[in-house]
């Protein structure tokens, strides 16, 4: 069979098949060609998920006569005046987008430079392009996208629903104006969920009014700034608390120089820094942008430049790992504001819903009638009272409250103890509202930060056993602590072998020694099996911390003294991290006396 040079129009179909293989792809494309030309409107329509109609309106510097003709040529473009793939400064650059389009399906494109009288248009249709003429438009560029695929039909066997990608659409969208606040987005078309979010002035402050807007109305109170650099390398963003999470990745956006980005490299980064805050199954809620010389950064790897290849790797991860770490340190006891929210939502619903004895019942105001109505409202009470009787014996040490709290106790952050409940949960008064802690999540957090803490300083302290403590365990757990050995005793924990299927703790941390050594062993055993050799030496310490500070917390159940309650509210206060345990549940709810008071109709 011969050698033989291919049609253009069959290498632009070809070239279509890596740049466009959906119409969200499509979308992006003629979107960012608005967003390199300045637009500061752009307006996007679909119909059909995009299969029948993309229409892509902006308000940019528009297009001559001369430069139309020549944008739906094949590796043509405005973007490399100096031919320079190493100093690219806008989101497109390969010239392949519009003739790749045209390939596929019916494309239409009206213009007008603003300095211009009148503006043109030009069809292309299968690749072939039809004459230029004069048209009556607006400043800027309209695009509009017909019938995609109708000249490749076995593309169209692979697309999805309507909905799902007309929501792949809406996605992509969200994207780019999170990267670009400044301008003015809008979607229209079925399933595509409809928006329209005006431009936000440059700064932080319009970044976070943006975010609020693509994240959720939540996200710009539990949101906390990053802003680092370090090199020549400049962190920028918004990260949301650990207790703001997520069931999916959905909430990471990144990008880099304004471009968004779904790279592995700041993926990992970013799970790196949350891996002891947030949940294994859940994803924090963030927004960052790396902003670095284009030199140092290869966008050219990916044929829909998601992916970007950094000179420096090593550079970009420490400064993302460093960074996100250090603003969530900074948070301090912070957790989210919307649990207090999910609190309420559950009391509401038992008032609205089932009641409290189990049965259909709806908790209404009393109103008081004669006295054979109150003998009939009593009667009817009955099984719905039947629901406290596990509340019959006292669950509550109100001790706390036989004094008055201190006044500068009620301003600080977490309040004044007032009672413990269920030997469980710590009640504390603030001057605004009220704070229930979960005990154990709380003191489980303390105790892992100062075992961190004194790691980091100059090695934990460890204290020898009177008596050391012989634990018997599987050969192979024995054999894989044993090997670890001189890993744990950097953490206060010195063992050695006692023989096949067991090991002798001669010392143990000072902040445990005085918790349940056989069951520590065992779960560190089962944390280094777990965290063998898939995470760094500085991930399997911290997990075998967290397994110790789990050990030696205030367990659940146990009951404290006023003092012991305060104590560990101040301590909260001062310790990072310390809104949420090791295992990324939230420590506390806070409830405004507002809230309360609505719940009770009061307001």
């Amino acid at each position: 069979m011969t050698v033989r040079r291919l049609d253009p129009v069959l290498v632009d179909r070809i070239a279509a098949g890596e740049v466009i293989e959906r119409p969200a792809a499509a979308v992006k494309e003629l979107v960012e060609n608005a967003i390199d030309a300045g637009a500061t409107s752009i307006a996007v329509t679909i119909k059909a998920g995009g299969r029948e109609l993309i229409r892509v309106v902006d308000d940019g510097s528009g297009m001559s006569p001369d430069d139309l003709a020549l944008c739906v040529e094949r590796h043509a473009t405005s973007k490399l005046p100096d031919g320079d793939l190493f100093a690219i400064r806008s989101l497109g650059f390969r010239g392949e987008a519009l003739p790749s389009i045209g390939s596929v399906a019916r494309l239409s494109i009206t213009t007008r430079p603003r300095d211009a009288a009148q503006g043109s248009a030009l069809v292309v249709e299968a690749g072939a392009k039809g004459p230029m003429r004069p048209a009556a438009a607006a400043s800027g560029t309209r695009i509009e996208v017909s019938d995609l695929f109708i000249f490749t039909p076995a593309r169209l066997k692979f697309l999805k629903s309507d909905r799902a990608e007309a929501q792949a659409v809406s996605d992509m969208l969200r994207r780019l104006a999170i990267a670009h606040p400044e301008v003015r987005f809008s979607l229209e078309g079925e399933y595509a969920g409809a928006f329209d979010w005006p431009a936000e002035p440059i700064g932080a402050e319009g970044r976070l009014r943006r975010l609020g807007r693509a994240l959720g109305r939540d996200f710009p109170e539990n949101a906390l700034p990053v802003e680092t650099e370090r090199e020549g390398v400049r962190l920028s963003g918004f990260a949301g608390l650990p207790t703001f999470h997520r069931g999916t990745s959905a909430g990471v956006h990144m990008a880099v120089n304004g471009r968004p980005v779904r790279d592995k490299l700041l993926l990992s980064a970013v799970r790196g820094a949350y891996a002891d805050v947030v949940p294994s199954d859940r994803h924090p809620v963030l927004y960052l942008d790396v902003l670095c010389d284009p030199a140092v950064v290869d966008v050219n790897v990916h044929p829909a430049k998601s992916e970007v290849r950094f000179r420096d790797p090593a550079l970009v991860r420490g400064l993302v790992v460093s960074s996100l770490k250090a603003a969530l340190a900074g948070a301090g006891h912070r957790a989210t504001t919307t649990g207090g929210a999910r609190t309420l939502d559950a009391f509401r619903a038992v008032f609205s819903g089932g009641g409290f004895g189990g049965g259909p019942a709806t908790i209404q105001r009393p109103h008081f009638g004669s006295v054979a109505d109150w003998r009939m409202r009593e009667a009817a009470a009955q099984p719905m009272q039947a629901g406290f009787a596990d509340l019959a014996m006292p669950s509550a040490d109100a001790r706390a409250h036989l004094a008055e709290p201190p006044q500068d106790a009620l301003d600080r952050p977490l309040g004044a103890a007032r009672a413990q409940v269920h030997g469980t949960y710590i009640v504390a008064q603030t001057r605004d509202g009220m704070v229930i802690v979960d005990q154990h999540a709380a003191h489980e957090r303390l105790v892992y930060e100062r075992l961190k803490a004194e790691r980091a300083r100059a090695g934990i302290i460890s204290q020898p056993l009177l008596l050391p403590e012989v634990v018997e365990l599987d050969p192979v757990d024995a054999d894989r602590l044993n090997a670890a050995a001189a890993d744990l005793a950097s953490l206060g924990l010195v063992i050695e072998s006692f023989g096949p299927g067991a090991v002798l703790v001669r010392e143990a941390p000072s902040a445990i020694a005085g918790g349940n050594l056989q069951g520590i062993v065992r779960d560190v055993a089962d944390a280094l099996a777990e965290h063998g050799d898939a995470g760094s030496l500085e991930r399997r310490l911290d997990h075998v911390l967290a397994t110790m500070a789990c050990h030696n917390s205030v367990r659940a159940g146990r009951r404290l003294r006023p003092e012991e309650m305060d104590a560990l509210l101040r301590e909260m206060e001062a310790t990072p991290n310390s809104g949420q345990c090791n295992h990324g549940r939230p420590t506390y709810v806070e409830l405004k006396l507002s809230d309360i008071e609505k719940l009770f109709g009061r307001r």
